[in-house]
């Protein structure tokens, strides 16, 4: 499987002299473009608000804000780097968020209560993962269902009710994972950044990650080199799940609260996170890292509106423009025979 690693690699670039340019190259770098668009936009904020990004709390603000949809953004990116798509985390995050929740509540339980509500994540994901492959529906319309099932149930078992959990504010674990080191900056962000750690070494350094990475590129190849397709879908999806449980109990502790619809708000950003950091629409590429800046970037985007004075409905519309702009750039950086618009105007030049 290795050598045929190798050679799908080779084969994309025979010759050296003849491949990408060197600003090209940089750009394939994992989250090197992302990047870039993250410093622009933290610049011009500097200019258009300055009272705001000119001081550190805005910063220390998105340290604690975006590790919990950044955490669910991770397994996403895995799973579509698989070519598959879940939709369903938000109602996961709200599973686990009331399990942990009730179990602090009710009998003070703290590590025992993670442990199960990233446990309950897991299960989600995994009967996510059984109903794509041995169903065989397409994981966005399945996934979608089950965030609507989910959702349901999660509702019906807490009552619809909101729980509030001040009392576990202070506690080890709160301090542990979401407390403030040096009275400033927020644990949970230190949690996060070995969380991508271990996610980008899964998927570029360990075999998991380069049957994703088949899978996603073609599903007849992988099968051909005896990947087993269902069992890593299934383990895929049971990962996503698990992801999303650990996010739902880091935003439970953050707020000390669980409401119903808990992690319905992560949806677009989550998704934007994903492909605006350059992991693949059509499967077979990821970017780990760029999924980390682009989670701060849609942060940033929808605090640098507000600060610089522009009503907040414009948040969603500027959201969307980065979306296509970036998924655009990447497919165009990626591969651009893919681009019809890119095919098009070669075709012209070609002819003049």
């Amino acid at each position: 499987m290795q050598e045929i690693a190798s050679t799908k690699k080779q084969n994309k670039n025979p010759n050296p002299k003849a491949g990408p340019g060197l600003i090209r190259r940089m750009f394939q770098v994992d989250g090197a473009s992302v990047a870039l668009v993250f410093v622009i936009l933290i610049v011009v904020f500097m200019i258009a608000a300055p009272n705001v990004f000119l001081g550190y709390r805005v910063y220390m603000s998105f340290m604690a804000t975006v590790p919990p949809p950044l955490i669910i953004a991770l397994g996403v990116t895995l799973v579509a780097v698989a070519g598959e798509m879940d939709l369903s985390f938000p109602s996961v995050v709200a599973a686990a968020s009331y399990v942990f929740g009730i179990l602090f509540q009710q009998w003070e339980l703290t590590w025992f209560a993670m442990i199960l509500a990233v446990s309950v994540g897991a299960t989600m994901g995994l009967i996510n993962g059984m109903v794509i492959t041995l169903l065989g529906i397409p994981s966005l319309i399945a996934t979608l269902a089950m965030l609507f099932l989910w959702g349901g149930l999660v509702t019906v078992v807490s009552g619809g009710i909101q729980l509030a959990i001040p009392d576990i504010y202070g506690t080890p674990m709160h301090t542990i994972l979401v407390g403030r080191i040096g009275d400033v900056f927020p644990a949970q962000m230190v949690w996060t950044i070995l969380i991508a750690g271990f996610i980008w070494a899964l998927l570029n350094r360990h075999r998991f990650g380069e049957n994703l990475l088949f899978i996603g590129d073609s599903l007849e190849v992988a099968k051909v080199v005896g990947i087993n397709v269902t069992r890593e879908k299934i383990k895929l999806f049971a990962l996503s799940g698990a992801l999303s449980g650990l996010a739902g109990v880091l935003l439970t502790l953050e707020t000390t609260a669980y409401f119903s619809s808990q992690g319905m708000g992560y949806l677009l950003t989550v998704i934007a996170a994903v492909f605006i950091g350059g992991t693949s629409i059509y499967g077979g590429s990821g970017r780990v890292i760029g999924t980390v800046f682009a989670a701060f970037i849609v942060t940033v985007i929808e605090a640098g509106l507000v600060a610089s004075g522009i009503q907040g409905f414009w948040t969603r519309f500027f959201i969307g423009f980065v979306f296509i702009v970036s998924v655009t750039a990447n497919a165009i950086i990626e591969n651009p025979d893919n681009v019809p618009l890119v095919r098009m105007l070669r075709t012209k030049l070609r002819n003049n």
